[in-house]
């Protein structure tokens, strides 16, 4: 790789917003950018996986293909009464992670992480510590199960001892394990979240991924600040506005097709900034009632 800088792609978590980050890939990679090594969280970490196992225009576009057929049921299966009874019993989850282990064995192209393309660090959390735990071997599927396992939604993943659940709950921007592999150019890939809901998530699960998404983009400006002496970091303008909820597949090709666009125009015209990140990502306000990034008095 003689001739230019280290490159990681990083990739953030956040539920069916996922497809943003598949539109993202397509046009970075249709115009020439090149990952060294990718690092992903949850559903960041899954099409992180995905990507260093075929990180080219022909590899993308499956990835799109698999997002386009992606229905909630293939993630998020409702629960049946043993998943309900959890509430009032010692189990620790709604909705078990079979469903979802079997689509990543059927879609992925390797078993291991060390048998991908690309360097592939998969976050998770362990649960009992509260720290951060960088997995860049070992079983794929196992990896990015315990990397998405929301806690009391999937089931924790037992990996060498350790109760792993989702990596955001320590931290849903890998910034800082991209920068410990070397990379000195960081490309990043947020979700975004849905920033212009009327209405507010009418479900446990739908409220859990709302407030993590506003969660990872709060941390994401954080580490992007902290690291950016330390590293050149691009950080893909996410979409914005959004009404899309994190609980919702059935917008995925908009989500695609709007992600690819507004990458492009970003490419071409570049984006307002607000400190050294892409206006659309800090925590905002649409209402139009002064400061967007401001705190607001009741």
């Amino acid at each position: 790789m003689t001739g230019r800088r280290k490159t990681a792609f990083v990739f953030a978590g956040g539920g069916s917003l996922g497809a943003v980050q598949v539109g993202m890939l397509k046009t970075l990679v249709a115009r020439g950018f090149e990952a060294d090594a990718v690092v992903g969280c949850s559903v960041g970490a899954i099409n992180a996986a995905y990507f260093a196992g075929d990180p080219t225009p022909a590899g993308v576009a499956k990835l799109e293909a698999i997002w386009r057929g992606l229905r909630r049921a293939d993630v998020f299966p409702t629960p049946g009464l043993r998943g309900l009874m959890g509430l009032f019993s010692e189990r620790t989850h709604f909705v078990e992670s079979a469903v979802l282990g079997q689509l990543l064995e059927r879609e992925l192209p390797y078993r291991r992480l060390e048998e991908a393309k690309l360097p592939c660090v998969v976050l998770a959390t362990d649960f009992l510590e509260g720290i951060e735990i960088r997995i860049a071997s070992g079983p794929v599927r196992e990896a990015l199960l315990a990397s998405a396992a929301i806690p009391g939604i999937f089931p924790a993943v037992q990996i060498d001892g350790r109760h792993l659940v989702d990596g955001g709950v320590a931290n849903d921007t890998p910034i800082a394990a991209a920068v410990a592999l070397g990379a000195e150019r960081l490309i990043v890939l947020p979700t975004g979240y849905s920033c212009t809901r009327s209405t507010a998530p009418r479900t446990a699960l739908g409220a859990a991924l709302q407030g993590l998404n506003i969660l990872t983009c709060g941390k994401l400006v954080t580490a992007v600040r902290h690291f950016r002496g330390q590293a050149e970091i691009l950080v893909v303008p996410p979409l914005c506005p959004l009404d899309v909820s994190p609980l919702d597949f059935r917008r995925t090709g908009e989500l695609l097709a709007r992600a690819a666009a507004e990458t492009e125009r970003w490419l071409a015209e570049g984006v307002a900034m607000v400190d050294g990140v892409p206006h659309q990502l800090p925590p905002h306000s649409h209402r139009g009632d002064g400061n967007p990034y401001g705190p607001r008095l009741m």
